[in-house]
């Protein structure tokens, strides 16, 4: 369980009534598309590093990380330096487009870290503060700079909550995205997973491409995420990522990398298509690279730059809190070889996790890069053994040489998932759920984490999963459980 502490010199129950009266009151007031707030009934009221303290005095350890925008974790002194030293200097705050000294540092520090081949012909352009408005800056890049309408994106994708970002994700309902299979090994769209999914996958995009009865007219771009991570966190296999910038280079299509979530070391690299070697034609970019502040840019190859003055423009696209606090962030990665660190602490985690699949039948899957993980809940009650093979596209009726049937997963769990994020809570952890039925347990712990704090992470989780399963096994696995809401249990 969580340690309780005090805080702010009163006894616990009046902490406890000051926690229960804002949780009240934001239930009464805000909106009712409040997320997480549903999920985590807490009132942070201070933080360093991994760690949370709230109003009711109760102390947690933070695997959400503000959805992966905290690198450096709360606070870290590097930031906070870097914020006191911008407000110190009696600088402007907010500049729109102007030139400053401090987004003039922010450039030339987030150039430092691009992809090879992409740092000395890239045009970075600021956005409005949220990644979704770098999603919509990429994509009416590609329009203007190829004169075409059409965007490629994936099944499973997340890239924002305005118009053309949702038209780009997974609940798109927009005639102009084209959807595509994005490969994975455990809910493999073709049933087969592994080099021969990814395989298969990348054969459908060709046949869609070079089809000229598809539907699907050459597009403006492609847009994907190495790393989905709302989608449940699943890598991109290298070779498949390979295999569309080839694919889109030979069409003359632009390829736009969403390393909003995956960026800044996140993933074991400091960016993630980095593992694979390939470099984007346009990079969108939030979270992490503005310290903890709102900032959002898009880096791209200088011959797309066709944009006229005013093309593209917004009110808040020059804080210069977030680029001090960003170019901080970013030179510490860089310095202390943190994405290095993520990738052999989240080895380690990894494998640890997967224990899990052997204690537990109710887990079904353990994947992720670096510091980017997810644990998928099942239904192990439903044991589905049908196996099957696909056709390549264009030929229905002809199934794939060398590719073996697979096992059909569990279905998926989502009420067993958010009972192990209560579990976790309760134990003084914070998680998120994501997949696509809010299955998978996701853990986007700070790049600074140490190895003690991960092995106290890894133990508060397995414990949840325990208690989470021991609960699920009190049920008839034919009726229906219901979690109920955190938010009316407080």
């Amino acid at each position: 369980m969580a340690v309780t502490e005090s805080m702010t010199g009163g006894t616990p129950g009046q902490e406890r009534a000051v926690h229960e009266g804002i949780l009240r009151r934001q239930s009464a007031r805000e909106s009712s598309a409040r997320t997480y707030a549903r999920a985590l009934p807490i009132v942070p009221v201070r933080a360093r590093g991994l760690t949370i303290e709230g109003a009711d005095g109760r102390r947690y350890l933070d695997c959400l990380s503000g959805a992966g925008t905290l690198a450096l974790g709360h606070n870290h002194p590097v930031v906070l330096e870097a914020i006191r030293t911008v407000l110190d200097s009696g600088a402007p705050l907010s500049v729109l487009d102007l030139a400053t000294p401090v987004k003039d540092a922010f450039i030339t520090e987030l150039f430092r870290t691009l992809p090879p081949g992409l740092t000395d012909r890239a045009r970075v352009q600021f956005c409005g503060p949220a990644g979704t408005d770098a999603v919509e800056a990429a994509l009416k890049l590609v329009r203007a700079a190829t004169g075409r309408t059409g965007i490629l994106a994936f099944t499973g994708a997340y890239h924002g909550m305005t118009a053309g970002a949702l038209a780009a994700s997974g609940s798109a309902r927009d005639v102009q995205v084209a959807r595509l299979p994005y490969p994975q090994d455990y809910r493999c769209p073709f049933g087969v997973g592994g080099r021969p999914g990814a395989e298969l996958a990348a054969r459908w995009t060709e046949s869609l491409l070079d089809d000229p009865k598809s539907g699907v007219p050459l597009p403006a771009g492609m847009i994907l995420e190495p790393v989905q991570g709302e989608g449940g966190v699943i890598p991109a296999p290298d070779g498949w990522l390979r295999r569309m910038r080839r694919l889109t280079t030979d069409r003359a299509i632009p390829l736009i990398a969403d390393e909003i979530q995956t960026g800044v070391g996140r993933t074991g690299a400091f960016w993630a298509v980095d593992h694979s070697g390939i470099t984007p034609d346009v990079m969108v970019l939030s979270k992490a690279i503005g310290g903890s502040l709102p900032l959002a840019v898009i880096v791209y190859r200088d011959d797309l730059d066709v944009w006229q003055p005013g093309a593209h423009a917004g009110t808040f696209r020059g804080n210069q809190l977030a680029m001090a606090a960003g170019t901080a962030t970013l030179a510490y990665v860089r310095e202390n070889a943190l994405a290095e660190r993520a990738a052999a602490l989240g080895a380690r985690m990894l494998t640890q996790l997967t224990e899990l699949t052997h204690q537990f039948p109710c887990v079904g899957d353990v994947r992720g890069r670096g510091l980017m993980i997810g644990v998928e809940l099942v239904d192990p009650d439903t044991d589905h053994t049908s196996s099957h093979t696909a056709p390549l596209p264009g030929h229905p009726d002809t199934a794939p040489t060398g590719l073996e049937p697979t096992r059909t997963p569990h279905p998926a769990a989502p009420q067993l998932a958010a009972a192990v994020q209560r579990e976790c809570l309760q134990r003084g952890l914070i998680v998120e759920l994501g997949g696509r039925h809010a299955s998978v347990i996701r853990l986007l712990p700070p790049l600074t984490i140490s190895d003690e704090q991960a092995t106290a992470v890894l133990d508060r989780l397995a414990d949840a999963v325990a208690a989470a399963a021991r609960q699920h096994a009190t049920h008839d696995p034919h009726q229906p459980r219901h979690p109920g809401s955190a938010e009316h249990a407080g």
